[in-house]
């Protein structure tokens, strides 16, 4: 890891051999899009929750629901959760720089992993133009959710690349945890949690477009990170 002054910010460089991204709040802007499917279920449901999105970002439905609302059928509350969110499409976007930064990538070195179902994700990504991977690990491929590392394990076992040369991209605690857990880097994008919730990873953008990408030898790659100096230097 180096780093270097860019007239008040700072560049890191991390070396990998795959980027392994979660999908909502870091490829596709979902945010809204979640807020609303869960306002509507919630509505629906008759569920007051203060801590509802808390609860529900960046969360397997199935291990977020218990905790919302344990007195109703977990199945039939994730059928119609994933009904609701896979025809939900206001407020879903493309992220600024998805669609530049995968093109840079080799198809055998990237994965997405979602803590969403197959047909949540798979809407989402038709919708913003996002193309699936080789490798594409969803909540019904592991059993258990992030912050488990599960999910990143897998996705690294199947694309051939050990653990310590994957490096994760997360937007929410629980997936900066997840990568964590398995042995990888981990880079967080701000937006869905603030800076303050991230200081667990190893560095922080504030947008995915600081994120840049140089094929180095043998399939491997330098994932350069522009941070504000006062932000990821603090950490430090």
């Amino acid at each position: 890891m180096k780093w270097h002054d860019q007239g008040g910010a700072i560049e890191t460089a991390l070396i990998c051999s795959a980027l392994l991204f979660d999908l909502d709040g870091v490829l596709v802007d979902s945010r809204r899009a979640v807020e609303l499917s869960w306002e509507r279920w919630a509505e629906a449901r008759g569920v007051h929750n203060e801590f509802l999105m808390k609860l529900a970002h960046g969360r397997r439905t199935s291990e977020s629901l218990p905790e919302i609302a344990p007195h109703l059928d977990l199945a039939t509350e994730v059928a119609f959760l994933e009904k609701i969110e896979s025809e939900e499409t206001r407020g879903l976007f493309p992220i600024d720089g998805a669609h530049a930064l995968l093109q840079l990538l080799p198809s055998d070195r990237w994965a997405i992993v979602t803590s969403g179902s197959d047909k949540v994700a798979l809407s989402r990504m038709r919708y913003c133009g996002i193309p699936k991977p080789d490798v594409f690990i969803t909540a019904l491929d592991v059993k258990a959710g992030k912050p488990a590392p599960d999910g990143y394990l897998a996705a690294a076992a199947k694309l051939g690349v050990p653990p310590e040369e994957c490096v994760v991209v997360e937007d929410t605690r629980a997936g900066i945890a997840s990568g964590k857990a398995g042995g990888m880097k981990v880079v967080a994008v701000e937006g869905t949690e603030k800076l303050a919730d991230l200081v667990k990873a190893d560095v922080v953008a504030r947008k995915l477009s600081d994120i840049k990408v140089e094929q180095l030898a043998e399939g491997r790659m330098k994932i350069m990170v522009v941070g504000a100096a006062n932000e990821v230097g603090s950490r430090r």
